[in-house]
């Protein structure tokens, strides 16, 4: 039995059978079909010999997408053409500036030469030239008096600190009474040696006799001897716990302390600048040893002090730490109560004047091969030169050789230029020569 479908719209029951088919080669006239919806007849177009009949519906929706498609390319196309069309018919003067702006524009300067006056800079610390540290040489004994304090000072045999001698004064008091004893045995057995003398013609006493009495005279001398050389060790030792100054000079510092037990071997109980002489030492770089010389004039600048101190170099060290490549330099400076030994400080030896051009440090740059800058050449061309730089000062670099002066150097981002680029030269800026003739600064080279 056939199975039957229900429309969905009219609930109207359809067979499932397909409706046969219309042969249109069977057919000429035009074909008409009736809608199960109003049931009015439409007029088909006619098919031709091997032409199915197919709804329209099918492809409604694929041939709208692609006339929307189409549009849209086409206004594309329309507006891509229309930017073509206006740049060709453009402003010719805004393309001349559009080409011309691919070519950088740089500022350049030309330095010239100025009066520089090179130096040598270290650092270092102030220190007595000669620092004396004073301890005890006897035996340990406890400190019972100190007279000094730092700072002051002090003169040649001054009592600085005393130390307990309550065990070595009366050793030298006994000592001294062997001695007086000693001497009075000698004078007697001298004596009686004398008068056995003075009868030996007369034979009043025998040979022996006389002989031992100069043997007893002898012995006596001799005695005295021992008890003077044993009171004078005894007068060191107690001389030894009186802690004196062995020469002139400042006080720099002071541990000893009423109460403390000193200990041959310890700590310094003083710390004696000899004469009050001061100094600055400090360690200059093996390139610029041999720029120093000793005499130079320096400049010695201190934390807290505008005024820089004057001095000479007075020594320069024999060798050269090879860890370190640096080598000792010492600064002789006249006593003031400014420069305390341990201050740290900052020394400037002019070593020579010479004629050197004077860059900003913009113009400047290093890599792998070293410092360099880029000059423009006759033909507008960017160009590296190599040079070798001596220190700065406020008014820029100072170059010591790769220059001479005249040539056009890029001042500003030079980073961003390469070698042999063409470029276009700004106007020129202020007189950089004027800046620098018109500082004075002394330069400085590390």
């Amino acid at each position: 039995m056939p199975r039957e479908r229900r429309d969905t719209n009219k609930g109207t029951p359809v067979g499932a059978n397909p409706e046969p088919k219309i042969d249109p080669s069977h057919h000429s006239d035009a074909v008409r079909w009736m809608s199960r919806d109003a049931q009015t007849l439409e007029h088909v177009v006619p098919l031709k010999a091997g032409q199915t009949l197919a709804p329209e519906m099918d492809g409604t929706g694929n041939s709208r997408t692609r006339w929307i498609v189409a549009g849209v390319v086409i206004l594309l196309l329309l507006l891509v053409a229309a930017t073509l069309w206006r740049g060709r018919t453009g402003d010719p003067a805004m393309a001349t500036l559009a080409n011309s702006q691919t070519i950088p524009l740089v500022s350049v300067t030309s330095p010239g030469v100025s009066s520089v006056t090179a130096s040598v800079t270290f650092t270092g610390t102030i220190s007595a030239r000669y620092d004396m540290p004073i301890g005890i040489e006897g035996d340990a004994g406890r400190i019972v008096a100190v007279y000094v304090e730092a700072g002051d000072h002090v003169k040649k045999g001054q009592l600085l600190a005393k130390i307990d001698e309550s065990v070595w004064q009366p050793q030298v008091n006994r000592l001294a009474a062997s001695l007086e004893q000693a001497q009075a045995q000698a004078a007697l057995s001298a004596a009686e040696y004398g008068r056995a003398k003075g009868v030996e013609a007369a034979g009043a006493l025998s040979a022996e006799e006389i002989e031992k009495r100069r043997a007893a005279a002898v012995t006596d001398a001799a005695s005295v001897k021992v008890a003077a050389a044993l009171l004078a060790e005894a007068e060191a030792r107690l001389n030894r716990t009186r802690v004196i100054a062995p020469t002139d000079g400042i006080v720099l510092t002071r541990k000893a302390e009423v109460g403390q037990t000193a200990n041959p071997g310890g700590d310094a109980l003083f710390r004696l600048a000899s004469g009050g002489e001061i100094e600055m030492r400090g360690q200059v770089a093996e390139q610029d040893m041999a720029a120093v010389k000793v005499g130079q004039l320096a400049a010695i600048h201190l934390v807290g002090n505008a005024q820089p101190f004057e001095g000479r170099v007075r020594l320069l060290g024999a060798v050269i730490d090879p860890q370190t490549r640096l080598g000792e330099i010492r600064v002789a400076l006249k006593s003031d109560p400014a420069l305390r030994p341990g201050a740290f400080a900052q020394a400037s030896v002019a070593v020579n004047t010479a004629q050197r051009p004077v860059l900003p440090q913009t113009a400047v740059m290093s890599d792998s091969r070293g410092a360099y800058v880029f000059i423009i050449n006759s033909n507008g061309h960017v160009e590296r030169r190599n040079v070798q730089l001596g220190g700065t000062i406020p008014a820029g670099v100072v170059v010591t050789r790769g220059l001479e002066g005249s040539e056009r150097i890029v001042t500003t981002a030079a980073g961003f230029l390469r070698e042999g680029e063409i470029v276009h030269v700004a106007a020129p800026a202020a007189d950089h020569t004027a800046l620098v003739t018109s500082s004075g600064t002394p330069a400085t080279q590390s």
